[in-house]
């Protein structure tokens, strides 16, 4: 399949076509409002957040970058390395009725998953193919913005990668993408030796896999080696306490055969069926913050035309 059959869902009430291609870089909108305005808006009690698990809050990083740096109703948006659609979910909310979304990954098992979850939510205007990335090129019908999480670092040429997203965004199109980046390693005032233990084992793995570690600091300059002009860096810390967590536990049960595989730990030494258990009880004896990894979310824009 060449690229130009990179086609997005018919829309069946497109929105205004100078709408739809306007795109807004978000200014009146920095971080801190806009976290206020949205837990404002939530009504979040505090207990709310004591239950709120990071995997929500890294949810929550990804959807505030994406309204921020221009995703809007009406557009066509490609997501680049979707696996099961999470982030094409995401968008597809924020898009709405006039957009689409074109989720696109080299491993066919998620992208069923991907079709599966798609066809029981009802979303119309999601579609999935199985497409490496390097395989992008130029499009006839190119798209308003191209997104991704968790893709560039395991790229061998992370800038012929973003070129190739380039291609198949329109001039004066949107390039969005996150990284996680450990190169600061974790803090906390306390000893929390298993969390560092466990933080260890998930990126030796991705190491050893041939994965970039600093991905996030590097995005800039590759974006703008890439020929796109950065328009918004930012980083934002996974944060836990002993009463909001990051899924580790459920990160390296699903790594763990990668884990093995590379070397880094045996089953017995993850033991991953009494992690999670672990982990909290450390967490709830330590009785203080533990910061992970940095999320990096940067946003380029292509060359308008001349």
């Amino acid at each position: 399949m060449g690229a130009q059959d990179f086609r997005c869902p018919p829309i069946e009430n497109p929105a205004d076509p100078a709408q739809r291609h306007a795109l807004p870089h978000r200014t009146d909108s920095p971080y801190i409002p806009g976290v206020l305005r949205r837990c404002e808006a939530r009504r979040t009690s505090l207990n709310e957040l004591a239950e709120t698990t990071m995997t929500d809050l890294v949810n929550d990083m990804t959807e505030r970058f994406l309204r921020d740096a221009g995703i809007a109703p009406g557009m066509r948006v490609l997501d680049v390395g979707c696996g099961r659609g999470d982030v094409s979910f995401m968008v597809a909310r924020i898009v709405g009725e006039g957009g689409c979304v074109l989720g696109v990954d080299r491993d066919p098992a998620p992208i069923a998953v991907a079709r599966r979850r798609a066809a029981e939510l009802g979303l119309g205007r999601v579609a999935f193919e199985e497409r490496d990335l390097a395989a992008l090129s130029p499009t006839a019908e190119r798209f308003d913005a191209a997104v991704g999480r968790r893709v560039l670092m395991y790229q061998p040429d992370p800038v012929a990668a973003v070129r190739a997203m380039a291609g198949a965004v329109r001039a004066g199109g949107l390039i969005l993408l996150q990284e996680n980046d450990p190169t600061m390693g974790q803090g906390s005032l306390m000893p929390m030796d298993l969390h560092r233990q466990v933080h260890q084992w998930i990126w030796r793995t991705v190491e050893r896999e041939g994965a970039s570690l600093h991905m996030g600091f590097q995005m800039p300059s590759v974006f703008e080696e890439a020929g796109l002009t950065v328009q918004l860096v930012r980083a934002e810390a996974i944060v836990q306490t002993p009463r909001i967590q990051h899924q580790l536990a459920f990160i390296v049960r699903a790594m763990l055969p990668r884990i093995v595989q590379q070397g880094v730990a045996s089953e017995a030494e993850v033991d991953v069926d009494t992690l999670e258990e672990r982990l909290a009880a450390e967490r709830t004896k330590a009785n203080t913050t533990f910061v992970g990894d940095l999320v990096f979310s940067v946003c380029g824009r292509t060359p308008s035309p001349a």
